[in-house]
């Protein structure tokens, strides 16, 4: 059922919901089954713990991984375009590192495909992200007590910027969905209605599949354009340094987002998105790679209508004619695939850290 296009993979559907001119068939794709389990280091995971919350391994000791990646948005950020280093904002919704370590492409664009190793070190670096340099980083853990002794306890040795790249994804193993209905067979009446639709009229199960219910692939869906990248200028300042490294022509002029077309350097790839995975949506509207839906039911109702208006859409996407209840029903099985939230201490570093690299204020306005 698949049509091959130039980038070679196949599009059988888009993002969520998806109206198709036919139907799916649940056998034919992926069950959405348990996540596997994970072994993991605790001493290893307790160290990444502390640096995922810790602001001073950024430039200028005034932004963490969790700053974008909030446990109680379940880890992604409650606006729709996530903050960026300060000075300067982002161009793109942070998603969910929740499940995060059993994915196999990173990124809206899916641009990093190999391990979060590679994840990690990109967002310290980039400097619209945490601007951190690496040297830097390793010299201040080294100065931390704590972070002596916990790297000793952890097995690293002294304090490095390899082995903190290594605790982070360690700890991000400890942010997997836990009691989730649709593993624990407790979905309600109306959830398991609402997966009858996801894996029948409404299509969804052909891109939504497998443990994490996503494909892992691209796809353009006519998601609107969020123009507060290009209006706002710290948004689009931060957009530039990204499309001028990633090497896009014209970027200035840009006023929409490429997509995979950074992958590809196609023209048919612009504005396609790595389908994101279902889990845990409960907890980390609003929606899409640049947030521009902001709850579950303006998710449904946008695919019912057959997405949105794009040229490069998937011409197959078609209005599904749900109904109000089918619309109930349908949410009610996404919302199955969040588990409890993972915000005690279990999950989140909750000691202080000491004080001896304070924010810089204004830091903007300093002058050597």
């Amino acid at each position: 059922m698949g049509v091959r296009v130039k980038t070679g993979h196949t599009l059988l559907a888009a993002a969520l919901g998806l109206g198709m001119a036919f139907g799916a068939q649940a056998g034919k794709y992926p069950d959405i089954t348990s996540l596997p389990d994970l072994k993991i280091n605790a001493a290893k995971a307790e160290l990444g713990k502390r640096l995922f919350f810790d602001r001073r391994i950024s430039g200028d000791a005034g932004i963490a991984c969790s700053d974008c990646h909030k446990p109680e948005n379940g880890y992604a950020h409650p606006d729709a375009l996530s903050p960026g280093y300060p000075g300067n904002g982002h161009f793109r919704n942070s998603p969910s590192v929740i499940n995060a370590v059993h994915k196999k492409v990173w990124m809206h664009d899916g641009r990093l495909g190999t391990n979060l190793n590679d994840v990690t070190r990109e967002m310290l670096t980039e400097d619209y992200i945490m601007n951190m340099d690496m040297r830097v980083m390793q010299e201040r853990a080294k100065q931390d007590p704590k972070y002596v002794q916990m790297f000793k306890d952890a097995g690293y040795g002294e304090p490095s910027n390899g082995s903190i790249r290594k605790a982070i994804p360690e700890y991000l193993k400890t942010l997997t969905s836990v009691n989730a209905p649709i593993d624990t067979g407790k979905m309600s009446a109306s959830a398991k209605r609402g997966q009858k639709l996801f894996e029948g009229k409404a299509g969804c199960i052909q891109c939504h599949n497998g443990p994490l219910a996503t494909d892992g692939k691209a796809y353009n869906t006519g998601v609107p354009e969020n123009f507060d990248i290009f209006l706002d200028p710290m948004n689009h300042h931060a957009f530039i340094a990204f499309a001028m490294f990633q090497g896009i022509e014209d970027y200035m002029n840009l006023k929409r987002d490429p997509g995979y077309y950074n992958i590809t350097m196609d023209a048919a790839d612009t504005g396609r998105f790595v389908t994101p995975s279902l889990r845990e949506l409960k907890y980390s509207a609003p929606y899409m790679h640049n947030g521009m839906i902001k709850s579950l039911y303006d998710v449904v109702g946008f695919y019912n209508r057959g997405g949105g208006k794009d040229s490069r859409k998937d011409s197959r996407l078609k209005p599904l004619k749900l109904g109000k209840q089918d619309i109930k029903d349908l949410v009610a099985f996404l919302e199955s695939m969040s588990g409890d939230p993972l915000t005690s201490g279990q999950h989140v570093w909750k000691d202080p850290y000491p004080a001896e690299y304070p924010v810089i204020e204004n830091w903007t306005q300093v002058k050597n």
